[in-house]
């Protein structure tokens, strides 16, 4: 229940921030006599690299969590203020604690991986490979199903109860 709190807080305090951010930037802008009416460029962020190249393979019916290495966590650090970076962090942690539960409880067949040590993943299926590179995926953490025959898909983990069955019982 409190977790159930604690995520709900967290949106919230996204939301705000999004909000904050859209209605502020929508302002107009007049500048004084003598400054210069060019605005800078908008910041875009990205995932910063990953500091290993090495590849996980996957050949059975999996979940496969990932996360960023510690080299790629101090670099978002640096580039988000504070209570940015906190949320992020709070939101993969609990998200990826409670997708973990839901599959150990309702689904024990499927192997847990948790990966923060790869750049690549490979699923290996029957007669091809898929490969995910996570340096070309923007979110820090999430999760990929895979059953071993069809393509693996990235899922929501708030969404987690409805994804396994739909992904898994898919035929």
């Amino acid at each position: 229940m409190v977790l159930k709190y604690k995520m709900i807080l967290a949106v919230l305090i996204i939301e705000s921030l999004m909000s904050y951010c859209t209605n502020s930037s929508s302002k107009s802008f007049k500048p004084s006599k003598g400054e210069s009416t060019t605005r800078a460029k908008p910041d875009i962020r990205k995932k910063p690299a990953s500091g290993f190249k090495d590849s996980l393979y996957i050949a059975r019916p999996s979940a496969v969590f990932f996360q960023p290495d510690s080299t790629q966590m101090e670099k978002i650090k640096a580039v988000n203020e504070t209570m940015i970076y906190e949320s992020l962090t709070h939101d993969c942690y609990y998200q990826m604690q409670n997708a973990r539960l839901v599959i150990e409880r309702n689904w024990p067949s499927i192997q847990v991986i948790v990966d923060s040590n790869s750049r690549w993943l490979v699923f290996k299926k029957l007669n091809a490979n898929t490969i995910i590179d996570l340096d070309k995926i923007n979110n820090i953490c999430g999760i990929y199903l895979f059953d071993g025959a069809k393509e693996p898909v990235r899922i929501d983990m708030t969404n987690i109860d409805s994804e396994l069955g739909f992904y898994f019982k898919r035929n």
